[in-house]
């Protein structure tokens, strides 16, 4: 039988009979969703008064347009388009009558009214636009409505790096449903600027007039150029004029209408404004300075530079990055600035080809498949298929029980998304404190029970288990040399799952149970989430993750540093962690107290160490962190797998460990050193040698293969849904 297409309810809080960025948005959504195989219901926000954004998607196979004003799904429908809370009314009442698989909404009045809708809490896919985007907006009220969308959100669709980066750090319930969706560009396959200047310049611009936008200021372009010996005149496509300031509408409809060489359009179809464009020599997208700090990326930038355009626009971070920093066509704040860039790329065919190059590749990378593949992996990861063995009509049974799940939740929810198994948490209050009746009666429920931590949960499930049930339980370094482990019945249990071969040996070693009930299956690394672009310098920037108790060895970290800063002043380390006053039980030690104390107070006595490290607050924005750190440290004395070194890896950095116990069975012998002095040496070798790209990329490709999340993923699923156990449980080889 085979699996109907995915169901996805598209509305944005937007009128598609004006042409903007957020109209054009709507569309492009619709057609990417489409091509990622989904069957799309797309809300219309208002009547149909010009079909010029709707036409086209009656011609896509799998978008159906929702019309409520005629059809009449509503009373009282006002004159400039639902409201959210009637379009909200709406997508309840439609998913009601048949379940939609995703529910894609943009505009943040309408997110978080639909995050107050139980009935799509987890189905929600919002795309962020109109939110804080600097840390005074963020208000108290701003981040507790932000926090609601990213709890009730299955996905944060955010439209750069940046302001992904931007959420997360500002809304910790983000990280980890944050994905990155570029703008679509849907450029038809026939039109295509012709690549080369003609003796009258030809100026384009696409979109709606407004202040901020400098429509205005556009008009005056083709005089300032006459003013260069340039012959210019400015295309201005689109017909919606922002009414506020009236005055200034009024000098906009002027300046439109009745200056010389300013040739207005009109609106038109998409389709239409960029076979116009595309007759042009340069296109427009020069705005505002208070628009610089803007975390969204203008869709004209890149639909015109898909045209093959050269594009005029604001020098900014994000633009730099896109296009470079010596790209010829940035701008100034002035008119002279614009002209002066246009008048210098007219008159040199070198300059102009190699800015209208710069923009068509800034643009390959939004096409509607490349948004089509994005949303296919999206689509897998929220709608995994059912794992072999797995019965959709008989579900699986599964329960979790445990006092801490935070290592767990992930797989959890990952389990309890796969089709074939109904997953149920007992969650207990601490290590002993529990609902003895839930825990009794999900015992009998239970065709499989996963034990997280070898505790007294294991104890307990231990005991009523039932001989047609399967009990793994999952051991960490905690409770090895604790005593559950030698009260477990073991012959109870199916598998002892430890993190890593090191682990597993010592587990054997200790306890004495059979070789073959102790399996690995490693932690996984959320690759996906971390592979992101590295900041400039990089590869100058050490990290640690977590410094808590002393057995971490901040002071080995510290040797390392000021065994490069030796080498090279640009090192420095960053310390993302808690801090370790804020463990009651690690400062009211003595030895502990005295530690820390000797260790910060040498940072702050050491020239060469007090200006080069810098402490993170601990928190679950790992990812945008690592984007800033080339090397992770791993100087512990000894641990049972330790995540950051692979997360780092999965970043696009560089793991540099020393040889605690078992390192070498998780890690390459390649990453691991002898001593500090022999790290920092390794470190920069790599980087006075120009090799960290290359470095980097071997340890992306090790660690993915062997911790990447969909593999742990596959192989928990294995040992839940048949009981596979991984072939190098017992006998397992170096990652």
């Amino acid at each position: 039988m085979s699996t109907p297409p995915p169901r996805a309810l598209l509305y944005g809080d937007v009128d598609l009979n004006i042409i903007d960025g957020s109209a054009i948005w709507a569309q492009s959504m619709a057609q990417a969703l489409a091509a990622a195989g989904c069957e799309v219901t797309l809300l219309l926000k208002a009547p149909v008064r010009t079909d010029r954004l709707t036409a086209p998607l009656t011609e896509v196979p799998g978008v159906r347009l929702l019309r409520p004003y005629e059809d009449k799904l509503l009373p009282d429908l006002g004159p400039r388009g639902l409201t959210p809370e009637q379009a909200v009314a709406l997508m309840t009442r439609q998913d009601g009558r048949r379940r939609f698989d995703l529910v894609v909404v943009r505009g943040r009045r309408l997110a978080g009214l639909a995050a107050q809708e139980e009935s799509l809490s987890g189905r929600l896919w919002t795309y962020l636009t109109d939110f804080p985007h600097g840390v005074a907006e963020f208000t108290a009220t701003a981040t507790a409505e932000l926090t609601e969308i990213a709890l009730a959100s299955r996905f944060l669709l955010c439209q750069t790096e940046e302001l992904r980066a931007f959420l997360e750090s500002s809304v910790p319930a983000a990280c980890g449903r944050s994905v990155l969706f570029p703008p679509v560009v849907v450029v038809p396959e026939d039109v295509r600027a012709q690549g080369e200047v003609h003796a009258r310049a030809r100026l384009a611009y696409t979109g709606k007039f407004a202040p901020r936008w400098n429509t205005l200021e556009m008009t005056e372009l083709p005089a300032e150029l006459a003013r260069l010996g340039v012959d210019a005149e400015v295309v201005m496509i689109g017909d919606k004029i922002h009414s506020d300031p009236a005055d200034w509408a009024k000098r906009m409809r002027r300046g439109l209408e009745s200056t010389e060489n300013v040739d207005w359009r009109g609106g038109m179809s998409r389709a239409d404004a960029l076979r116009q464009a595309a007759e042009c020599d340069f296109g427009l997208s020069w705005r505002d300075p208070s628009m610089d700090a803007s975390l969204e990326l203008s869709t004209k930038v890149l639909e015109l530079g898909a045209l093959g355009l050269p594009v005029v626009l604001n020098r900014t971070p994000m633009h730099e990055a896109m296009l470079g920093q010596d790209y010829p066509l940035f701008a100034g704040t002035g008119v002279g600035s614009v002209a002066a860039v246009v008048a210098r790329a007219h008159g040199d065919r070198a300059v102009y080809a190699d800015a209208a190059e710069r923009c068509r590749r800034a643009a390959a990378d939004h096409t509607l498949e490349r948004a089509a593949q994005r949303l296919r992996a999206c689509l897998t990861e929220a709608l995994p298929p059912a794992p072999a063995g797995a019965d959709p009509e008989r579900p699986l049974k599964v329960v979790v029980a445990g006092h801490d799940l935070k290592f767990f939740t992930r797989l959890a929810d990952y389990l309890d998304s796969l089709p074939g198994l109904d997953v149920r948490i007992d969650q207990w209050e601490g290590l002993s404190t529990h609902d003895q009746y839930r825990s009794r009666e999900l015992a009998g429920w239970a065709d499989v029970v996963i034990c997280e931590w070898c505790g007294p949960n294991a104890l307990f499930y231990a005991k009523w288990k039932r001989p047609d049930q399967r009990l793994v339980v999952r051991l960490h370094r905690f409770e090895l040399y604790a005593e559950w482990p030698r009260r477990l019945d073991v012959d109870k249990v199916d598998a002892v799952v430890c993190v890593s071969p090191h682990y597993a040996d010592l587990t054997r070693e200790i306890t004495g149970w059979p070789a073959d009930k102790v399996i690995v299956v490693p932690n996984w690394v959320d690759d996906e989430q971390l592979s992101r672009p590295k900041l400039a310098g990089a590869e100058y920037a050490l990290g640690m993750i977590g410094i808590a108790p002393s057995r971490k060895r901040l002071d080995r970290g510290l040797d390392v540093l000021a065994e490069l800063r030796r080498m090279d002043p640009r090192y420095t380390l960053s310390v993302k962690t808690k801090q370790p006053w804020d463990y009651w039980w690690i400062w009211n030690r003595p030895e502990e107290r005295a530690y820390f104390e000797r260790v910060y107070r040498r940072i702050q006595r050491d020239e060469r160490l007090a200006p080069a490290v810098v402490f993170d607050p601990f928190g679950p924005d790992v990812a945008t962190w690592l984007r800033r750190v080339g090397f992770m440290l791993s100087t512990s004395d000894d641990e049972s797998f330790h995540l950051a070194p692979a997360e780092c890896a999965a970043s696009g950095g560089v793991p540099a460990l020393l040889p605690w116990p078992g390192a070498d069975t998780i890690y390459d012998p390649h990453w691991i050193h002898a001593d500090a002095v022999e790290m920092a040496e390794a470190i920069h070798t790599i980087v006075s040698e120009g090799r960290f790209a290359e470095e980097a990329e071997r340890a992306r490709a090790e660690v993915t293969g062997a911790y990447g999340l969909s593999r742990v993923r596959a192989l928990w699923s294995d040992l839940v849904v048949g009981g596979k156990v991984p072939q190098d449980a017992t006998s397992p080889t170096v990652a």
